[in-house]
Protein backbone atom coordinates (compact mmCIF):
# COMPACT_ATOMS: atom_id res chain seq x y z
CA UNK A 1 0.00 0.00 0.00
CA UNK A 2 1.55 3.31 -1.10
CA UNK A 3 1.60 6.56 0.87
CA UNK A 4 -1.18 8.18 -1.18
CA UNK A 5 -3.54 5.25 -0.59
CA UNK A 6 -2.75 5.22 3.13
CA UNK A 7 -3.41 8.96 3.39
CA UNK A 8 -6.64 8.58 1.41
CA UNK A 9 -7.91 5.81 3.71
CA UNK A 10 -7.01 7.87 6.79
CA UNK A 11 -8.88 10.86 5.37
CA UNK A 12 -11.93 8.67 4.68
CA UNK A 13 -11.81 7.31 8.24
CA UNK A 14 -11.65 10.81 9.75
CA UNK A 15 -14.49 12.12 7.57
CA UNK A 16 -16.64 9.10 8.38
CA UNK A 17 -15.98 9.47 12.11
CA UNK A 18 -16.91 13.15 11.96
CA UNK A 19 -20.14 12.32 10.08
CA UNK A 20 -21.08 9.75 12.74
CA UNK A 21 -20.67 12.42 15.41
CA UNK A 22 -22.63 15.01 13.41
CA UNK A 23 -25.51 12.62 12.68
CA UNK A 24 -25.80 11.23 16.22
CA UNK A 25 -25.38 14.53 18.07
CA UNK A 26 -27.74 16.38 15.68
CA UNK A 27 -30.42 13.74 16.12
CA UNK A 28 -30.04 13.85 19.90
CA UNK A 29 -30.23 17.67 19.97
CA UNK A 30 -33.29 17.70 17.71
CA UNK A 31 -35.19 15.29 19.95
CA UNK A 32 -34.06 17.10 23.11
CA UNK A 33 -35.24 20.48 21.82
CA UNK A 34 -38.68 19.41 20.61
CA UNK A 35 -39.53 16.34 22.69
CA UNK A 36 -41.26 18.10 25.60
CA UNK A 37 -42.96 20.58 23.25
CA UNK A 38 -44.66 18.17 20.85
CA UNK A 39 -45.26 15.73 23.69
CA UNK A 40 -47.37 18.22 25.65
CA UNK A 41 -51.14 17.82 25.75
CA UNK A 42 -51.52 21.36 24.37
CA UNK A 43 -48.69 20.92 21.85
CA UNK A 44 -50.33 23.14 19.20
CA UNK A 45 -50.18 26.06 21.63
CA UNK A 46 -46.70 25.16 22.87
CA UNK A 47 -45.31 24.96 19.33
CA UNK A 48 -46.28 28.56 18.60
CA UNK A 49 -44.85 29.68 21.94
CA UNK A 50 -41.57 27.91 21.18
CA UNK A 51 -41.25 28.66 17.47
CA UNK A 52 -37.47 29.14 17.52
CA UNK A 53 -36.94 25.81 19.27
CA UNK A 54 -39.06 24.04 16.65
CA UNK A 55 -37.16 25.64 13.77
CA UNK A 56 -33.84 24.79 15.40
CA UNK A 57 -35.02 21.23 15.96
CA UNK A 58 -35.94 20.95 12.28
CA UNK A 59 -32.48 22.24 11.30
CA UNK A 60 -30.79 19.65 13.51
CA UNK A 61 -33.04 16.96 12.00
CA UNK A 62 -31.90 18.06 8.55
CA UNK A 63 -28.26 17.87 9.66
CA UNK A 64 -28.86 14.36 11.01
CA UNK A 65 -30.39 13.33 7.67
CA UNK A 66 -27.42 14.67 5.70
CA UNK A 67 -24.92 13.10 8.09
CA UNK A 68 -26.66 9.73 7.98
CA UNK A 69 -26.64 9.63 4.19
CA UNK A 70 -23.03 10.80 4.07
CA UNK A 71 -21.71 8.01 6.32
CA UNK A 72 -22.25 5.13 3.89
CA UNK A 73 -21.20 7.31 0.94
CA UNK A 74 -17.88 8.14 2.60
CA UNK A 75 -17.29 4.46 3.48
CA UNK A 76 -18.09 3.22 -0.02
CA UNK A 77 -14.64 3.76 -1.64
CA UNK A 78 -13.07 1.50 1.02
CA UNK A 79 -15.83 -1.09 1.42
CA UNK A 80 -16.39 -1.69 -2.31
CA UNK A 81 -12.97 -3.35 -2.48
CA UNK A 82 -14.27 -6.11 -0.21
CA UNK A 83 -17.89 -6.46 -1.35
CA UNK A 84 -19.14 -3.91 -3.87
CA UNK A 85 -22.75 -5.14 -3.84
CA UNK A 86 -23.18 -4.86 -0.06
CA UNK A 87 -21.30 -1.56 0.00
CA UNK A 88 -23.65 -0.14 -2.63
CA UNK A 89 -26.63 -1.51 -0.71
CA UNK A 90 -25.49 0.25 2.45
CA UNK A 91 -25.36 3.55 0.54
CA UNK A 92 -28.85 3.00 -0.84
CA UNK A 93 -30.47 2.16 2.50
CA UNK A 94 -28.81 5.05 4.30
CA UNK A 95 -29.94 7.43 1.57
CA UNK A 96 -33.48 6.11 2.09
CA UNK A 97 -33.01 6.69 5.82
CA UNK A 98 -32.02 10.29 5.14
CA UNK A 99 -35.14 10.83 3.04
CA UNK A 100 -37.37 9.58 5.86
CA UNK A 101 -35.61 11.89 8.32
CA UNK A 102 -36.25 14.80 5.97
CA UNK A 103 -39.94 13.84 5.90
CA UNK A 104 -39.91 13.90 9.70
CA UNK A 105 -38.28 17.36 9.72
CA UNK A 106 -40.84 18.67 7.21
CA UNK A 107 -43.58 17.26 9.41
CA UNK A 108 -42.21 19.31 12.29
CA UNK A 109 -42.31 22.50 10.22
CA UNK A 110 -45.83 21.59 9.06
CA UNK A 111 -46.88 21.41 12.70
CA UNK A 112 -45.50 24.90 13.20
CA UNK A 113 -47.65 26.24 10.35
CA UNK A 114 -50.66 24.29 11.61
CA UNK A 115 -50.27 25.60 15.16
CA UNK A 116 -50.17 29.19 13.92
CA UNK A 117 -53.42 28.64 12.04
CA UNK A 118 -54.86 26.88 15.08
CA UNK A 119 -54.29 29.94 17.27
CA UNK A 120 -55.92 32.21 14.67
CA UNK A 121 -58.91 29.96 13.99
CA UNK A 122 -60.48 30.01 17.44
CA UNK A 123 -62.12 27.31 19.55
CA UNK A 124 -64.79 26.25 17.04
CA UNK A 125 -62.23 24.88 14.57
CA UNK A 126 -60.02 23.40 17.28
CA UNK A 127 -61.13 19.73 16.88
CA UNK A 128 -60.26 19.68 13.17
CA UNK A 129 -56.81 21.17 13.81
CA UNK A 130 -56.17 18.70 16.60
CA UNK A 131 -57.03 15.74 14.38
CA UNK A 132 -54.75 17.03 11.62
CA UNK A 133 -51.97 17.70 14.14
CA UNK A 134 -52.28 14.17 15.49
CA UNK A 135 -51.98 12.75 11.98
CA UNK A 136 -48.83 14.80 11.31
CA UNK A 137 -47.33 13.58 14.59
CA UNK A 138 -47.99 9.98 13.58
CA UNK A 139 -46.42 10.53 10.15
CA UNK A 140 -43.33 11.90 11.91
CA UNK A 141 -43.06 8.79 14.06
CA UNK A 142 -43.58 6.41 11.13
CA UNK A 143 -40.97 8.26 9.08
CA UNK A 144 -38.41 9.05 11.77
CA UNK A 145 -38.68 6.14 14.20
CA UNK A 146 -40.00 3.24 12.12
CA UNK A 147 -39.16 3.33 8.40
CA UNK A 148 -36.13 5.59 8.82
CA UNK A 149 -34.77 3.42 11.63
CA UNK A 150 -35.40 0.20 9.68
CA UNK A 151 -33.49 1.61 6.69
CA UNK A 152 -30.67 2.64 9.04
CA UNK A 153 -30.52 -0.81 10.62
CA UNK A 154 -30.30 -2.57 7.25
CA UNK A 155 -27.76 -0.15 5.79
CA UNK A 156 -25.63 -0.18 8.94
CA UNK A 157 -25.72 -3.98 9.17
CA UNK A 158 -24.35 -4.24 5.62
CA UNK A 159 -21.24 -2.16 6.28
CA UNK A 160 -20.63 -3.61 9.74
CA UNK A 161 -20.80 -7.09 8.20
CA UNK A 162 -18.21 -6.12 5.58
CA UNK A 163 -15.94 -4.61 8.23
CA UNK A 164 -16.36 -7.68 10.44
CA UNK A 165 -15.40 -10.06 7.64
CA UNK A 166 -12.53 -7.90 6.40
CA UNK A 167 -11.29 -6.99 9.91
CA UNK A 168 -11.16 -3.32 8.91
CA UNK A 169 -11.88 -2.48 12.54
CA UNK A 170 -11.68 -4.71 15.64
CA UNK A 171 -14.26 -7.48 15.37
CA UNK A 172 -15.65 -6.68 18.82
CA UNK A 173 -16.51 -3.18 17.59
CA UNK A 174 -18.26 -4.30 14.41
CA UNK A 175 -20.04 -7.11 16.32
CA UNK A 176 -21.21 -4.52 18.87
CA UNK A 177 -22.62 -2.52 15.97
CA UNK A 178 -24.52 -5.51 14.60
CA UNK A 179 -26.02 -6.35 18.02
CA UNK A 180 -26.91 -2.71 18.65
CA UNK A 181 -28.65 -2.46 15.29
CA UNK A 182 -30.62 -5.66 16.02
CA UNK A 183 -31.88 -4.12 19.27
CA UNK A 184 -32.77 -0.87 17.50
CA UNK A 185 -34.60 -2.83 14.82
CA UNK A 186 -36.59 -4.52 17.59
CA UNK A 187 -37.49 -1.09 18.97
CA UNK A 188 -38.89 0.02 15.60
CA UNK A 189 -40.94 -3.18 15.33
CA UNK A 190 -42.38 -2.72 18.81
CA UNK A 191 -43.37 0.82 17.85
CA UNK A 192 -44.92 -0.29 14.56
CA UNK A 193 -46.95 -3.15 16.06
CA UNK A 194 -47.80 -1.50 19.37
CA UNK A 195 -51.29 -0.52 20.33
CA UNK A 196 -50.66 3.13 19.49
CA UNK A 197 -47.87 4.66 17.44
CA UNK A 198 -45.88 7.26 19.38
CA UNK A 199 -42.30 8.39 19.84
CA UNK A 200 -40.21 5.87 21.81
CA UNK A 201 -39.87 6.47 25.53
CA UNK A 202 -39.02 4.64 28.72
CA UNK A 203 -37.80 1.07 28.23
CA UNK A 204 -38.00 1.33 24.45
CA UNK A 205 -35.31 4.03 24.47
CA UNK A 206 -32.99 1.61 26.26
CA UNK A 207 -32.99 -0.49 23.10
CA UNK A 208 -31.44 2.44 21.22
CA UNK A 209 -28.69 3.05 23.79
CA UNK A 210 -26.22 0.30 22.69
CA UNK A 211 -25.95 1.51 19.08
CA UNK A 212 -25.81 5.18 20.15
CA UNK A 213 -22.84 4.45 22.43
CA UNK A 214 -21.22 2.18 19.84
CA UNK A 215 -21.40 4.85 17.14
CA UNK A 216 -19.56 7.34 19.34
CA UNK A 217 -16.87 4.76 20.18
CA UNK A 218 -16.67 3.82 16.49
CA UNK A 219 -16.38 7.49 15.48
CA UNK A 220 -13.51 8.11 17.88
CA UNK A 221 -11.81 4.89 16.76
CA UNK A 222 -11.97 5.93 13.10
CA UNK A 223 -10.65 9.42 13.83
CA UNK A 224 -7.80 8.23 16.07
CA UNK A 225 -6.93 4.77 14.71
CA UNK A 226 -8.46 4.61 11.25
CA UNK A 227 -8.90 1.33 9.39
CA UNK A 228 -6.76 -1.72 10.14
CA UNK A 229 -3.60 -1.22 8.01
CA UNK A 230 -2.96 -4.96 7.66
CA UNK A 231 -6.50 -5.55 6.29
CA UNK A 232 -6.04 -2.69 3.80
CA UNK A 233 -2.61 -3.95 2.77
CA UNK A 234 -3.88 -7.51 2.35
CA UNK A 235 -6.61 -6.38 -0.04
CA UNK A 236 -4.21 -4.13 -1.95
CA UNK A 237 -1.91 -7.09 -2.57
CA UNK A 238 -4.69 -9.27 -4.01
Amino acid sequence: MNTNERDSNKKIAVITGALFIVATVSGFLANSLIGSIIGASDYLVQIVANKNMIVLGAIFSFMAAVGSAGIAMSLYPVLRKYNEGLALGSVGFRLVEGVFYLVSALGLLSLLSLSQEYISAGSQAAPAFQVLGHLILEVRVWAGFVFGVIAFCIGGSLYYYIMYRARLIPRWLSAWGLVGLALLFLMSLLLAFGERISEPSGNLLLLAAPIAIQEMVFAVWLIVKGFNPSAIASESNN
